[in-house]
């Protein structure tokens, strides 16, 4: 920020304000039982990125087996609880809206070992945050559900769910059915209704808990009804949870027929490449939907990668293990054009695995052609310093990407909150930046394609999260593309912070590639004043060196904009009129229209004539 001094003196209030750090944010002891008032506000903290929210963290201790409830309520914001086990970054539980009030949150938790344990009550995006009330009780125990009806297979029940039958952990009434199963049978669950959309679950009894193996909730082409495909893992007695998926109680009919056998997977090898067709004869998965399998072999820590195209039809890739049946890896359209399927994975455990090749609609044929191949893993990327300038060229040995785009990659280390920027120049390809964590397989962060409006150039702006090592991957857009490159990195610095004006002053400044800039690319400014109820100020901003745009949020941490305008003034120049909602302290951005414009201006905040 390049700004001359202001025609009005700042407050000396407002100056420490303008330096002062964040708050570090604390966690809050919160004991079962009770409840408290708090507000999500620009002092707490807030995670980075597109999902971005923000949070107030709570610690607790729990038995193991206590039954517990977490409320959280606001009309301010969007409602979100998570549970995580103390030090740990994952969750372990999660809840959006499961008061069913609206937005309103509900968690039901039953922890398996006694400890601690950090409530987080969020946003469930965005950081506006505002007023909430929390609350964490234990639960009573639940009233001994009654033993299951029996269901033959074969057979179709029909029953109703009412405030009377017994209550799921995160809420629900249920009806239970016992089946017996031999080891290794395949069985399909039913359950429909048209007064609730339904939920089934299969499980075994431990004693007086359920233990879960596997649920449904919308099966294929059939509405809001559920169709589960169960291989009993053992033989013996099972039991059928027939429930809503939210809150609801009606009649309904649950069956349970045999299932076909699962289609046969075809054997394939690594480096094979096949030819396939997917007609009225082609078996189905376990969802109904049209699939042929294959099945092959690889050592632990081997790279494969597997491409599926056709011209007949959007294709769907799906790699499982052959032991468990879980699901590895999905891909629609990652093949980087068109509808085609790529998947790109490092294999940590040795032993076989089966592909699936399907139409992404389920029930789409034609013919379709599947390859297997081993990739070497990711080279080890090339160091790259801040202010360095590096030529390269992407060429058909370069690595691939899960998309099979080629790519060189960088290396570089950073410090929290620090702005870094990255432009990729190519005159031989459409360029196209990526971000990511230099830990575990790479996820980018941040990514860009024609970011600086210099037709197919990039220019990609990221705040760091954290310390650490990051990476850059240069990129075509397409797999096809090859051809020389240069690549820019550029430190920014920290976020500049907002400067001072009073009403009735101007000040005036110089927007430089230096200043902060927008989602857009576009360079601002930034001015703090204040402002009381009512009042009714203009706000013009004027330039001869670039299209002057006015934007106007509430302060705070994260910016959001509730006023702005371009050529009110004359085709450049813009002019503001607006009335404060009420009392505080308002920012004002003095920027450009479009992106990478820079040059001198003048901001006026004065009261309407």
């Amino acid at each position: 920020m390049n700004r001359s001094t202001l025609v009005a003196a700042v407050s000396a209030i407002a100056l420490a304000w303008a330096v002062s750090p964040a708050l570090a944010q604390d966690v809050q002891a919160l004991r079962i039982g009770t409840s408290v008032n708090g507000a999500l506000t620009d002092g707490d903290a807030a995670t980075t990125g597109d999902d971005a929210y923000r949070y107030d963290d709570y610690r607790f201790e729990a038995r193991a087996g206590q039954r517990l409830e977490a409320v959280l309520r606001s009309e301010a914001f969007d409602a979100y609880l998570a549970i995580y086990a103390d030090d740990a970054d994952a969750p372990l539980t999660e809840d959006d809206d499961g008061l069913n009030e609206e937005t309103n949150a509900r968690l039901r938790f039953t922890p398996e070992t006694s400890g601690t344990y950090i409530l987080r009550a969020r946003t469930l995006s965005g950081t506006d945050g505002g007023d909430y009330s929390l609350s964490l009780r234990e639960r009573e125990a639940p009233p001994r559900a009654p033993r299951p009806s029996g269901l033959r297979v074969g057979a179709e029940q029909t029953g109703e769910l009412t405030g009377r039958d017994p209550e799921l952990e995160d809420g629900g009434r249920y009806d239970a059915y016992a089946f017996r199963a031999a080891a290794g049978q395949r069985l399909i669950v039913t359950l429909k209704s048209e007064a609730f959309d339904p939920k089934v679950l299969v499980g075994r009894m431990n004693g007086a808990d359920f233990v879960e193996l596997a649920q449904n909730d919308d099966g294929p082409d059939d509405g809001l009804n559920s169709r589960l495909v169960f291989t009993a893992p053992t033989a013996g007695e099972y039991v059928i949870r027939a429930a809503a998926l939210q809150e609801g109680e009606g009649r309904y009919t649950v069956g349970l027929t045999e299932a076909p056998p699962a289609p046969p997977a075809k054997p394939i090898a690594i480096g094979d490449s096949l030819d396939g067709n997917l007609n009225e004869d082609t078996g189905a998965n376990d969802e109904g939907q049209r699939a042929e399998f294959y099945r092959f072999s690889v050592t632990a820590g081997q790279r494969v990668a597997i491409e599926l195209s056709s011209k007949d039809f959007d294709t769907y890739l799906t790699l499982r293990k052959a032991s468990d049946n879980s699901v590895v890896a999905e891909d629609d359209d990652g093949a980087g054009s068109g509808t085609d399927s790529r998947i790109a994975q490092t294999l940590e455990d040795a032993g076989d695995y089966v592909v699936e090749a399907r139409a992404f609609s389920g029930d789409g044929e034609g013919r379709f052609k599947l390859k297997l191949e081993e990739v070497a893993p990711p080279p080890a990327p090339s160091a790259l310093t801040f202010g360095q300038t590096v030529e390269g060229e992407i060429t058909p040995d370069a690595p691939q990407d899960d998309e099979g785009k080629h790519y060189d990659a960088y290396v570089f280390s950073g410090t929290e909150g620090q702005r870094v920027q990255a432009i990729l120049r190519s005159g031989d390809f459409d360029a196209v930046l990526a971000i990511g964590s230099a830990e575990d397989e790479f996820s980018a962060l941040a990514t860009d394609d024609d970011g600086l409006g210099e037709g197919t150039d990039s220019r990609l702006n990221l705040t760091l999260p954290s310390t650490g090592d990051y990476v850059i991957r240069a990129s075509p857009l397409t797999g096809e593309d090859k051809g020389l490159y240069a690549l820019e990195l550029i430190d920014r610095g920290p976020e500049p912070k907002p400067g001072s004006v009073l009403v009735g002053a101007t000040a005036r400044g110089t927007l430089t590639v230096a200043d902060a800039l927008t989602e857009e690319g576009a360079y601002f400014d930034a001015y703090r004043f204040q402002a009381k109820k009512d009042e009714k100020l203009r706000i013009t901003l004027v330039s001869n060196a670039f299209d002057a745009f006015i934007d106007l949020g509430e302060d705070g941490e994260d910016f959001s904009s509730i006023a702005s305008d371009d050529d009110s003034l004359s085709d450049t120049h813009a002019k503001l009129d607006w009335t404060a909602p009420e009392d505080g302290w308002y920012v004002v951005r003095a920027r450009s229209l479009g992106p990478n414009e820079t040059g001198a201006y003048a901001l006026t905040v004065e009261r309407q004539p």
